[in-house]
This record gives structure tokens, C-alpha cells and sequence, in this order.
């Protein structure tokens, strides 16, 4: 089984980073869990800015590999539910974090979340870990556990393993994190961009107290120092309780945009209005679902006992708008060093990453391309790893754009996820409903499907170097499908091939060239031509 880096939370960069400033009596050797999810990503930089040592727990470490702080921290493959692995990682270790969930794994996850939980906790007492530290979620005082969503009914649990073992735990409870790219900054983002009048569940009135990722990324940092005789949860909040509402509201007006003009109604479910939002914005609704089943009831801090440890300062923790500015900046900067979706998303594949597709066995489809382009290598590569997101996939959007919406229709992510950077793309990195599984600077993008589909797929894109001032772009995209209706979704969508990856790679091509022109002189000669066109092949 395999479990997901937290999302829902929030986010933070090497960019974004905060360097604690809770005094410590010395450096730290600390374990994280998640460091492929969003909380966990930004929380390595922080560690080692303080003076820490971070070794990361990842079952697919090359999803690490191009992370600015990949040289300065030690990965080690493993799965929190194995406990071989997990009691290997924890070897020296101090402090180990543990930033992951089974949410989305399937129906049993609460029970795949105890399991890996109470291994984590014995692994840590027989490795004589100093300190647990556990982010989870903010739950409302006075409801009863059973009527809480399964989603916070098990982050609270998993907190309640760790605080019963024998091992000092650090349970930090937040309710919204704001921050750039993360996924409760991106719902609210989209609700309110996109409709300026629109009709809302009744819980977009109840009250909640958002923290910014900073101040979630400082208290993490800081629960490292901790003395040993704590053990214990901590409420952290930003310093305004206010209702969703009036966060939709304040984000219009920190982002310069019109009065919206909101009409709360009761007869939106969580379940129906967490489609609405899936509708709306770019999480999809396995995501926003449990997001939005947290907003049921009212979420606030009853205490502040992790100032004591972790002490504020007159202007920590951020108020809300002042987390607003932050998050939209980094966005507008093109700076958001890890989102929401950097963590395996629910019902996404989750096979292991083939260097070369051929290693299926059985039946494996092919629809190959290959182009001169009178450019340079170079102008061709910056096309390809720009692809998707705002710049699109080149050829007919409106098949792309009808491609996306299906998937959405069946629980997919869509096109709507976009891209963490603009220009440059890292393994790991989601893009649209693709995932980034390789990319090797300057000549190579793999790409692997994370939509809906009866098997599995993926989009590799070559540049390479055809004498001087000249290039040649290859394309390929691979199928291997699953069972009979593999096989008839692949040849019910050969026939658009030649117009869909066609296209693709004659606008690609295209686009380089005009980009060669306009920064310089461009070597003679024509455009680029199809030198092969599609196929279906049976494998091995």
C-alpha cells in the first residue's frame, strides 16, 4: 500500500523558507517522512538552514533528486509500512517527522494509517529516537470522534498512537494553511477568481483559524528542540478566527479584485459541494472532499502552548492577509517551490517508473514521431520543457480541453493542475494529468499519465542535435493497456493521432523555430518535415 506525502496543508520553498529563530542546544539529526509531498518538500530546507542533518524516508528517491537541497540531504528508499525499512532510516536518527497519510488508498486507509503509524512509533522507540513530530489536523472541541469525517477521524487517531508510545510525540494540530500551491490556498484562490457571484454551502459561514505555511514550517522546526518531558498536542492557528466567507472576501480584496458576491445556501452536502469545488478549481474531488468535510464544523485554537516552546514575535504568526500577499507573490513571481499535487494523487498509477516502457509484458502500442527543426537544440529543448500549463500542448485544445473534462467527469485531475514553475519541470513534478518520471536537461522529458484510463501511458519527448544551427525533435507516446477494454480505448483513439500527437509535433517544432528567429539570425533552409508516423506493436 502506498501512502501519500500531506498535501492539504501547505507550502513552502528554499525560497519561501523561514529560519526558525527557537534557540537550540545543538544540531539535530532528523527524519522525514513525505519530503515528495508538499509540507514534507519544504520542511527539508528549513531543517538544514537551522543546522540540522535531514535524512529523507521515499519509496521513489529520484522524485528527490532535483531538489535544490538534494545534495545537502541524505535519501534512503523505504515505506513507512515496512518495518525493516523504516526501523533502517531510523538508525542515529533524533528527531523523526512523520508527514504522510493513506488518504485515497483506498476504503480501508484509516486502518493502513494506524498500521503504519504504530510501526513508525515502535521503530522509533528501538532506533532510541529522541522526539516524534506529527502534523495533523485541527479538530473542532465538543464533537464527538465518530461524527467526524474519516479524514480527521484518522489524523487524530494517528496523533493518539504517537502520543501512547513510549517515544516523546510532538502533535501540532492546524486547521487551513495558507500558502502558495497548497491545496486550501488554491481552492480558495480558484472559488474566488473564477466566480464573481456564486452560491455556497452553509459552511462557508462557519468559523476557522488559517495559519500561513511559515509559521507551520517554524513550529515544525522548532518542536526539534523540545525537551524531553513533553509529550503532548498543540493547537497552532493564525492570530484571526474568521469564517470562510469572509476569506474569500479579504483574498479579492489582497488580490485587487471586485466585491464577489456570495450567497451561502443549505442544501449543498460536503459530498455534493466538494464536486462543486472540484468543478470550479483544480482540486480534484478526492482532495477536496476531505477538505471541504473539515469545514463542517468549527475549527479553532483553544490553546497556544507551543509559544512557550516555539515563541512568537510581534509579527509571528502572520495575520491572514499578510499570508495572502506571501502565497500570491510566490505565485505571481513563478516561484512556488512545491504544490499541492507534488504527492501522488488518489487512484493515480503507482507501478514503478520503467526507464523504458518495454518492460511490460503483452500487448504495448506505439505512435512515434520524429522532425528536423532549423534551430538549435537548445530553442527546441526550451519548448518541451515548457510545455503544458498555460502554454498548452500544441495541438487541437480543443481535444486536450475534452480530454480533460472526461477525466474530471470520472474522478480524474483534469487539465486544471498546470505547472509548479513555468520554465523548468523536475522529476516528481506534476504537469496537468501528467506526471514528470524523467528529464534529462536539455534533451529529454518522459512524462507518465496520471488520468483515468484502462492502462498505462506515457509521453517521451527528445531533442537532439542534427548538424550545426539544426535539431530533430522526437516523440513518442506508449500504451500498454489493461484487459480488453484496454485494447478498444487504444484503437478507438488511433484514428485522432495524426491530428493530436501529429500536430503536436509540427507546433513544437514550429514554435522552436520561430523562437531561434526572433532571438537571432536562423541558419537557411525550410521547416522541419514527419520523417515517421504513428504504429501499434504488439510487445514481448
Amino acid at each position: 500500500m502506498r501512502l501519500r506525502g500531506r498535501g492539504p496543508g501547505a507550502r513552502t520553498g528554499p525560497e519561501e523558507a523561514l529560519m526558525t529563530d527557537t534557540a537550540r542546544d545543538g544540531a539535530q539529526h532528523c527524519l522525514v517522512t513525505g519530503a515528495t509531498g508538499y509540507i514534507g518538500g519544504r520542511l527539508v530546507p528549513e531543517l538544514l538552514g537551522a543546522g540540522h542533518r535531514v535524512r529523507c524516508l521515499a519509496r521513489s528517491p529520484e522524485r528527490l533528486r532535483d531538489h535544490r537541497w538534494a545534495g545537502r540531504a541524505e535519501v534512503v528508499r523505504g515505506d513507512v509500512l515496512d518495518p525493516g525499512s523504516v526501523g533502517e532510516a531510523m538508525r542515529g536518527i533524533d528527531v523523526a517527522y512523520y508527514l504522510v497519510h493513506a488518504l485515497g488508498t483506498g476504503r480501508d486507509f484509516e486502518q493502513t494509517d494506524r498500521r503504519a503509524a504504530r510501526i513508525f512509533a515502535e521503530q522509533a522507540r528501538r532506533a532510541g529516537v529522541r522526539r516524534i513530530v506529527y502534523l495533523g489536523g485541527l479538530t473542532p472541541k465538543g464533537v464527538p470522534r465518530s461524527e467526524l469525517s474519516a479524514h480527521l477521524r484518522s489524523r487524530a487517531e494517528v496523533g493518539d498512537v504517537f502520543l501512547e508510545g513510549e517515544v516523546p510525540a510532538t502533535v501540532l494540530r492546524a486547521a487551513v494553511i495558507i500558502g502558495s500551491g497548497s491545496a486550501s490556498f488554491e481552492m480558495l484562490r480558484y472559488l474566488t477568481e473564477r466566480l464573481p457571484v456564486m452560491v455556497t454551502p452553509s459552511w462557508v459561514r462557519t468559523r476557522i483559524q488559517p495559519i500561513g505555511v511559515r509559521d507551520v514550517l517554524r513550529y515544525l522546526a522548532g518542536s526539534a528542540g523540545m525537551p524531553e518531558e513533553v509529550n503532548r498536542a498543540f493547537d497552532i492557528g493564525g492570530p484571526e478566527v474568521i469564517t470562510y466567507l469572509t476569506m474569500m472576501r479579504r483574498y479579492a480584496e489582497v488580490a485587487g479584485l471586485p466585491r464577489r458576491l456570495i450567497v451561502p445556501v443549505p442544501v449543498l452536502t460536503p459530498r455534493l459541494s466538494s464536486h462543486w469545488v472540484g468543478l470550479v478549481t483544480p482540486v480534484p474531488h478526492a482532495i477536496a472532499r476531505p477538505l471541504t468535510e473539515s469545514l463542517r464544523h468549527e475549527v479553532v485554537c483553544t490553546e497556544h502552548d507551543i509559544a512557550a516552546y516555539v515563541p512568537d514575535t510581534p509579527d509571528r504568526p502572520l495575520a491572514f492577509d499578510a499570508a495572502l500577499r506571501l502565497a500570491l507573490q510566490r505565485v505571481r513571481e513563478a516561484q512556488v517551490a512545491t504544490r499541492w499535487s507534488s504527492a501522488s494523487l488518489p487512484g493515480a498509477p503507482s507501478d514503478p517508473l520503467p526507464t523504458d516502457p518495454d518492460w511490460a509484458g503483452g500487448s504495448l502500442y506505439t505512435d512515434e514521431r520524429e522532425l528536423a527543426a532549423e534551430c538549435p537544440r537548445a530553442d527546441l529543448w526550451r519548448v518541451i520543457e515548457g510545455i503544458g500549463g498555460e502554454n498548452g500542448w500544441y495541438s487541437f485544445p480543443l481535444a486536450w480541453a475534452v480530454r480533460g473534462w472526461m477525466d474530471r467527469f470520472v474522478g480524474g485531475v483534469g487539465l486544471r493542475r498546470g505547472r509548479r514553475d513555468a520554465q523548468h519541470l523536475r522529476v516528481g513534478d506534476s504537469l496537468d494529468f501528467w506526471r514528470v518520471e524523467e528529464i534529462v536537461p536539455g534533451r529529454l522529458l518522459r512524462l507518465r499519465a496520471e488520468m483515468r484510463l484502462p492502462g498505462l501511458a506515457w509521453l517521451e519527448l527528445r531533442a537532439e542535435d542534427d548538424g550545426p544551427g539544426r535539431s530533430r525533435f522526437r516523440q513518442r507516446a506508449v500504451f500498454h493497456p489493461r484487459g480488453l477494454l484496454g485494447h478498444a480505448y487504444w484503437w478507438s483513439v488511433s484514428p485522432f493521432h495524426s491530428v493530436v500527437f501529429g500536430g503536436m509535433a509540427r507546433n513544437i517544432a514550429a514554435k522552436a523555430e520561430q523562437d531561434a528567429a526572433a532571438s537571432g539570425p536562423r541558419p537557411p533552409g525550410a521547416g522541419g518535415r514527419v520523417a515517421a508516423g504513428a504504429g501499434g506493436r504488439a510487445g514481448r
